[in-house]
Protein backbone atom coordinates (compact mmCIF):
# COMPACT_ATOMS: atom_id res chain seq x y z
CA UNK A 1 0.00 0.00 0.00
CA UNK A 2 1.21 3.16 -1.17
CA UNK A 3 0.97 5.99 2.10
CA UNK A 4 1.62 8.52 0.30
CA UNK A 5 -0.67 7.81 -2.76
CA UNK A 6 -3.46 7.72 -0.33
CA UNK A 7 -2.61 10.82 1.58
CA UNK A 8 -2.85 12.26 -2.39
CA UNK A 9 -6.40 10.64 -2.55
CA UNK A 10 -7.55 11.74 0.51
CA UNK A 11 -7.01 15.19 -0.54
CA UNK A 12 -8.31 15.10 -3.59
CA UNK A 13 -11.55 13.60 -2.33
CA UNK A 14 -11.57 16.36 0.33
CA UNK A 15 -10.89 19.06 -2.31
CA UNK A 16 -13.64 17.62 -4.08
CA UNK A 17 -16.38 17.42 -1.17
CA UNK A 18 -15.48 21.22 -1.01
CA UNK A 19 -15.94 22.04 -4.53
CA UNK A 20 -19.41 20.14 -4.95
CA UNK A 21 -20.80 21.60 -1.34
CA UNK A 22 -19.81 25.02 -3.39
CA UNK A 23 -21.48 24.09 -6.70
CA UNK A 24 -24.59 22.60 -4.47
CA UNK A 25 -25.15 26.13 -2.97
CA UNK A 26 -25.17 28.05 -6.04
CA UNK A 27 -27.20 25.31 -7.80
CA UNK A 28 -28.62 22.83 -5.26
CA UNK A 29 -30.90 20.88 -8.18
CA UNK A 30 -27.92 19.99 -10.06
CA UNK A 31 -28.23 16.16 -9.86
CA UNK A 32 -24.54 15.33 -11.63
CA UNK A 33 -22.66 17.39 -8.81
CA UNK A 34 -24.80 15.76 -6.13
CA UNK A 35 -24.12 12.51 -7.25
CA UNK A 36 -20.23 13.13 -7.71
CA UNK A 37 -20.76 14.55 -4.13
CA UNK A 38 -22.30 11.47 -3.02
CA UNK A 39 -19.20 9.37 -4.93
CA UNK A 40 -16.88 11.88 -2.91
CA UNK A 41 -18.66 10.93 -0.18
CA UNK A 42 -18.45 7.03 0.35
CA UNK A 43 -14.64 7.36 -1.11
CA UNK A 44 -14.02 10.15 2.04
CA UNK A 45 -16.17 6.95 4.21
CA UNK A 46 -12.64 4.75 3.91
CA UNK A 47 -10.52 7.12 5.38
CA UNK A 48 -12.81 7.31 8.94
CA UNK A 49 -12.89 5.21 11.64
CA UNK A 50 -16.27 3.56 12.30
CA UNK A 51 -18.98 5.80 13.80
CA UNK A 52 -17.62 8.27 11.49
CA UNK A 53 -17.46 6.38 8.33
CA UNK A 54 -21.18 4.95 8.67
CA UNK A 55 -22.39 8.32 9.08
CA UNK A 56 -20.33 9.71 5.83
CA UNK A 57 -21.99 7.06 4.32
CA UNK A 58 -25.43 7.56 5.49
CA UNK A 59 -25.24 11.43 4.14
CA UNK A 60 -23.88 9.59 0.69
CA UNK A 61 -26.96 8.22 0.40
CA UNK A 62 -28.95 11.23 1.38
CA UNK A 63 -27.07 12.87 -1.19
CA UNK A 64 -27.75 10.38 -3.86
CA UNK A 65 -30.76 10.33 -3.63
CA UNK A 66 -31.36 13.84 -3.74
CA UNK A 67 -29.96 13.01 -7.11
CA UNK A 68 -32.81 10.53 -7.48
CA UNK A 69 -35.44 12.81 -6.88
CA UNK A 70 -33.99 15.27 -9.46
CA UNK A 71 -33.74 12.55 -12.62
CA UNK A 72 -34.97 9.32 -11.16
CA UNK A 73 -32.85 8.23 -14.24
CA UNK A 74 -29.92 8.80 -13.42
CA UNK A 75 -28.29 5.42 -13.48
CA UNK A 76 -24.66 6.05 -11.86
CA UNK A 77 -26.49 7.90 -8.90
CA UNK A 78 -28.71 4.30 -8.88
CA UNK A 79 -25.32 2.31 -8.81
CA UNK A 80 -23.76 4.32 -6.16
CA UNK A 81 -26.56 4.09 -4.22
CA UNK A 82 -26.27 0.40 -4.36
CA UNK A 83 -22.66 0.89 -3.48
CA UNK A 84 -23.74 2.45 -0.22
CA UNK A 85 -25.98 0.19 0.54
CA UNK A 86 -23.87 -2.99 -0.01
CA UNK A 87 -21.29 -1.18 2.03
CA UNK A 88 -23.79 -0.38 4.69
CA UNK A 89 -24.56 -4.10 4.89
CA UNK A 90 -21.26 -5.24 5.13
CA UNK A 91 -20.38 -3.64 8.14
CA UNK A 92 -23.88 -4.97 10.50
CA UNK A 93 -23.10 -8.11 12.17
CA UNK A 94 -26.66 -9.86 11.89
CA UNK A 95 -26.96 -11.12 8.64
CA UNK A 96 -30.56 -10.87 8.53
CA UNK A 97 -30.96 -7.68 9.03
CA UNK A 98 -27.77 -7.27 6.43
CA UNK A 99 -29.79 -8.99 4.09
CA UNK A 100 -32.37 -6.27 4.07
CA UNK A 101 -29.61 -3.75 3.31
CA UNK A 102 -28.15 -6.08 0.32
CA UNK A 103 -31.53 -6.80 -1.51
CA UNK A 104 -31.57 -2.78 -1.38
CA UNK A 105 -28.79 -2.32 -2.89
CA UNK A 106 -29.95 -5.31 -5.60
CA UNK A 107 -32.32 -3.28 -6.57
CA UNK A 108 -30.53 0.01 -7.83
CA UNK A 109 -27.69 -2.26 -9.14
CA UNK A 110 -30.79 -3.77 -11.20
CA UNK A 111 -32.18 -0.19 -11.89
CA UNK A 112 -28.96 0.94 -13.13
CA UNK A 113 -28.85 -1.77 -15.47
CA UNK A 114 -31.38 -1.79 -17.04
CA UNK A 115 -30.68 1.83 -17.83
CA UNK A 116 -27.36 1.11 -19.38
CA UNK A 117 -26.93 -2.66 -19.99
CA UNK A 118 -24.20 -2.52 -21.70
CA UNK A 119 -22.09 -1.00 -18.38
CA UNK A 120 -19.75 -3.58 -17.45
CA UNK A 121 -19.11 -2.62 -14.07
CA UNK A 122 -23.44 -2.57 -13.64
CA UNK A 123 -23.23 -6.34 -14.48
CA UNK A 124 -19.96 -7.10 -12.71
CA UNK A 125 -21.96 -5.14 -9.80
CA UNK A 126 -25.34 -7.66 -9.85
CA UNK A 127 -22.85 -10.70 -10.01
CA UNK A 128 -21.18 -9.61 -6.67
CA UNK A 129 -24.45 -8.38 -5.28
CA UNK A 130 -25.76 -12.39 -5.74
CA UNK A 131 -22.51 -13.41 -3.25
CA UNK A 132 -23.32 -10.72 -0.68
CA UNK A 133 -24.72 -12.63 1.98
CA UNK A 134 -21.78 -15.45 1.63
CA UNK A 135 -19.47 -12.99 1.75
CA UNK A 136 -20.89 -11.30 4.39
CA UNK A 137 -20.59 -14.55 6.75
CA UNK A 138 -16.86 -14.92 5.68
CA UNK A 139 -15.75 -11.61 6.19
CA UNK A 140 -17.52 -11.58 10.50
CA UNK A 141 -15.75 -14.57 10.19
CA UNK A 142 -12.32 -13.27 9.69
CA UNK A 143 -13.00 -10.63 11.91
CA UNK A 144 -12.84 -7.93 8.95
CA UNK A 145 -16.28 -5.74 8.51
CA UNK A 146 -14.59 -3.12 10.81
CA UNK A 147 -11.28 -2.63 8.97
CA UNK A 148 -12.83 -2.62 5.85
CA UNK A 149 -14.93 0.24 6.65
CA UNK A 150 -12.05 2.31 7.64
CA UNK A 151 -12.01 1.68 11.81
CA UNK A 152 -8.15 0.30 11.26
CA UNK A 153 -6.14 -2.83 12.37
CA UNK A 154 -7.33 -3.87 16.42
CA UNK A 155 -5.32 -4.64 18.99
CA UNK A 156 -2.79 -7.48 17.73
CA UNK A 157 -2.35 -10.87 19.64
CA UNK A 158 -0.24 -10.83 22.69
CA UNK A 159 2.98 -13.51 22.46
CA UNK A 160 2.73 -16.61 20.56
CA UNK A 161 0.66 -17.19 18.02
CA UNK A 162 1.60 -14.13 16.27
CA UNK A 163 3.04 -15.76 13.10
CA UNK A 164 0.00 -18.14 12.82
CA UNK A 165 -1.99 -14.49 12.90
CA UNK A 166 0.51 -12.88 10.43
CA UNK A 167 -0.32 -15.40 7.73
CA UNK A 168 -3.95 -15.09 8.95
CA UNK A 169 -4.45 -11.55 8.65
CA UNK A 170 -2.53 -11.25 5.20
CA UNK A 171 -5.43 -14.14 4.00
CA UNK A 172 -8.22 -11.74 5.59
CA UNK A 173 -6.70 -8.83 4.29
CA UNK A 174 -6.86 -10.42 0.33
CA UNK A 175 -10.29 -10.95 1.51
CA UNK A 176 -11.00 -7.75 2.51
CA UNK A 177 -9.42 -6.10 -0.87
CA UNK A 178 -11.49 -9.04 -3.05
CA UNK A 179 -14.77 -7.77 -1.51
CA UNK A 180 -14.19 -4.39 -0.91
CA UNK A 181 -11.32 -3.12 -3.61
CA UNK A 182 -13.17 -2.96 -6.82
CA UNK A 183 -16.23 -1.12 -5.21
CA UNK A 184 -14.09 1.50 -3.76
CA UNK A 185 -12.11 2.17 -6.94
CA UNK A 186 -14.91 1.74 -9.29
CA UNK A 187 -16.63 4.52 -7.06
CA UNK A 188 -13.40 6.34 -7.41
CA UNK A 189 -13.24 6.30 -11.31
CA UNK A 190 -17.29 7.16 -11.60
CA UNK A 191 -15.78 10.43 -9.35
CA UNK A 192 -12.65 11.11 -11.50
CA UNK A 193 -14.81 11.30 -14.53
CA UNK A 194 -17.15 13.25 -13.53
CA UNK A 195 -14.80 16.21 -12.05
CA UNK A 196 -12.71 15.64 -14.95
CA UNK A 197 -16.09 16.57 -17.15
CA UNK A 198 -16.32 19.39 -14.54
CA UNK A 199 -12.53 20.72 -15.86
CA UNK A 200 -11.01 19.97 -12.24
CA UNK A 201 -7.12 19.12 -11.70
CA UNK A 202 -6.80 15.85 -12.57
CA UNK A 203 -7.10 13.29 -9.26
CA UNK A 204 -3.48 11.51 -8.24
CA UNK A 205 -3.44 8.29 -10.76
CA UNK A 206 -4.95 4.77 -8.61
CA UNK A 207 -1.74 2.90 -7.16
Amino acid sequence: MDMSSDFDRLLFFEHARRTAEATHAKNPLDADNLTRWGGVLLELSQFQNGPESTAMVQDAIQKLEEALVVNPRKHDALWCLGNAYTSSAFVIPDLDVAKGFFDKATQYFEQAYELEPENELYKKSLEVASKAPELHVEIHKHGLAQQAMGSGPGPGPSTSASSKQSAKKSKSSDLKYDIFGWIILAVGIVTWVGFAKSNMPPPPPPR
